[in-house]
């Protein structure tokens, strides 16, 4: 069964009280700022997305827009880096080596040739 990925309305960046920046997602941006204020977070840069996103979405959106700077933008991009390995995780190679000469070889089989390789 695939794994369903939670999509978020809000993200960008906030500074922890220990000095420390963190990508941040929600779906209430009012709620989740004064969540991070309590907490003693500064620095707080979230954004509306234009649609609902992942967070690999949301991370690559963000870079687009040039939303994030210093500190920030270095936590983006790592953040952008480790959720694209773990997608890639997903992906299945196919090496490419010999397809040409197999497609080549079935093409130049007749339908005689199946029917006598069928019967022996």
């Amino acid at each position: 069964m695939a794994k369903i990925e939670k999509l978020f309305t809000v993200a960008g960046t906030a500074k922890n009280s220990d000095g420390t920046v963190k990508t941040r997602f929600a779906n209430d941006l009012v709620a989740r700022i004064k969540i991070l204020n309590k907490a003693g977070c500064t620095d707080i840069n979230l954004v509306e997305l234009p649609e609902p996103m992942t967070k690999l979405e949301a991370l690559q959106y963000l870079q687009a827009q040039g939303v994030t700077s210093g500190d920030a933008g270095f936590v983006v991009q790592a953040k952008l880096a480790e959720k694209s390995k773990v997608a890639k995780k997903g992906e299945v190679k196919v090496a490419g080596k010999g397809l040409k000469a197999k497609a080549k070889a079935k093409a130049d089989v007749t339908a005689e040739q199946l029917v006598e390789a069928a019967k022996a």
